[in-house]
């Protein structure tokens, strides 16, 4: 009896301390706080969304990326460092973000999680970095803090990485026992990010891809990257690799990808692609057919390159120079900006610009190799009348004369741009395709032709006066 009275006593006393342990910290629950799935590596970003909401502010998680100014070809999420950046310009008290705490000192981790606490008792929530898990291999992850239940010793939060996250709970202890980086065997690093709002700033509207769409497109591209000898650079709305030189990467990206894109999109084309699109630059023809294989499992038709609208991608030998490219380009553009667009305009001005040069701040296309065997044509009297090169469906274009078609719409949008009537053809075409789905009757009405053989005749004189080179 004596034995058993003293292990009640005992075992009293251990409810008592535990009861008064739990006690010490009271309920808290900051409620309503809605929930939203990360994206990938976004966690940090989706927890100061959540909270961003419950404000009443519209600003998501691609948003908080942005503010982070972390460069979006590290193909990852924020960091501590970024995260705190964003959220400060944002317009949160954020504290002062990174603590210590000696290895193993159980009261300086309990010191943390009573600030924690008691920042939750005047409304402020805690974006925490832990580690996810106890798994030997676990990754770091932050974690929204939002409340705590003292009857059962449970913190209360919101996980980021699953869809049903919201409101979770986890043991004290465990989070304690997860909370500290241990990067150091003597000091441990605690990660906490207040949410305590102060000026919170009105949301910047964004201008086609932001850098939160680049990192996220980085994470997947990555994956079909082959190894390190591919540089990448961003040439917004695309992303550029290659296999020769960074440098030279790099000038390519600058001063023939962006410099077409700016130029295209003055004069024609005020829509970004609605993907990003990868450019890949292949040096040469063996690496062009090996990659193209191994990467998307073409066989290339055409020894310059291509645009591939299943892979997004636009493909290049770029060992056969620049100008493929340039017309690559405009596909996508087209694409996004005149869906309509019959076969003869995309490929004409597609053409137009393998051989280009600028004029006045404009893109403008000058004479190239295409330009011998048109006048071939004409002289054979192989080239069609406008009307009918108007009205080909693509399989038309395409599979019959494809050289003389291509020519001759190339030569075509040649003569409208040196008559100076080019982009006025392009804008008047572009708001009638209904009406006028080939674009025939617009042709005429912008050239001021009411007799087009007569124009065609025009049209051959001129064309077999040019040279080229």
């Amino acid at each position: 009896m004596k034995t058993t009275a003293l292990f009640s006593l005992f075992l009293a006393a251990c409810i008592c301390q535990k009861a008064a342990t739990c006690a010490a910290y009271e309920n808290v629950l900051i409620k309503d706080v809605p929930h939203v799935k990360q994206k990938p590596d976004f966690c940090g970003e989706a927890c100061a969304e959540m909270y961003l909401r419950k404000l009443g502010h519209k600003m998501d998680q691609d948003y908080v990326f942005n503010r982070s100014e972390l460069y979006p070809l590290m193909a990852r999420g924020c960091h501590t460092k970024e995260l705190a950046r964003a959220l400060k310009g944002i317009g949160f008290k954020t504290g002062n973000v990174w603590y210590t705490a000696k290895a193993d000192n159980a009261a300086q981790m309990e010191a943390h999680w009573k600030a924690l606490h008691a920042d939750l008792l005047d409304g402020v929530p805690s974006i925490i970095c832990m580690r996810y898990s106890d798994q030997p291999r676990t990754t770091e992850h932050f974690r929204l803090i939002l409340g705590y239940d003292a009857a059962t010793d449970e913190v209360i939060y919101h996980e980021p990485a699953e869809a049903a996250g919201a409101y979770r709970r986890m043991k004290k202890a465990k989070l304690l026992e997860l909370w500290p980086l241990k990067y150091d065997t003597k000091s441990w690093t605690i990660i906490r990010l207040r949410l305590e709002p102060d000026k919170i700033e009105k949301p910047r509207p964004a201008d086609g891809f932001a850098p939160a769409d680049f990192a996220q497109h980085m994470m997947q591209l990555n994956k079909k990257i082959p190894g390190k000898d591919f540089a990448v650079v961003l040439a917004p709305p695309f992303v550029v690799m290659g296999d020769e030189k960074p440098a030279m990467v790099r000038r390519r990206a600058r001063q023939t990808v962006k410099w077409a894109v700016d130029k295209l999109k003055k004069s024609f084309f005020p829509k970004d692609p609605d993907e990003i699109l990868d450019v890949w630059l292949f040096k040469d023809k063996k690496s062009y057919r090996k990659h193209t294989k191994e990467i998307f499992g073409d066989t290339p038709s055409t020894p310059f390159g291509y645009y591939s609208r299943e892979h997004g991608a636009l493909i290049m030998n770029i060992g056969t120079g620049g100008g493929t490219l340039v017309h690559e380009i405009v596909h996508p553009f087209m694409r996004s900006n005149f869906p309509d667009c019959p076969a003869w305009l995309n490929e004409g001005m597609g053409s137009l610009y393998e051989q280009a040069g600028e004029e006045n701040g404009r893109i403008v296309g000058l004479t190239n190799w295409r330009l011998a065997g048109l006048q071939e044509a004409i002289k054979a009297g192989n080239v069609p009348p406008f009307k009918d090169l108007a009205a080909m469906s693509d399989h038309q274009f395409y599979n019959r004369d494809k050289g003389t078609n291509y020519s001759q719409s190339r030569y075509l949008c040649y003569y409208l741009q040196q008559k100076g009537l080019l982009i006025k053809f392009y804008h008047a075409f572009h708001k009638n395709p209904k009406d006028d789905p080939t674009g025939f009757e617009t042709l005429k009405k912008v050239l001021g032709e009411k007799d087009m053989k007569a124009f065609k005749k025009k049209w051959e004189a001129f064309v077999l006066k040019l040279t080229f080179p």
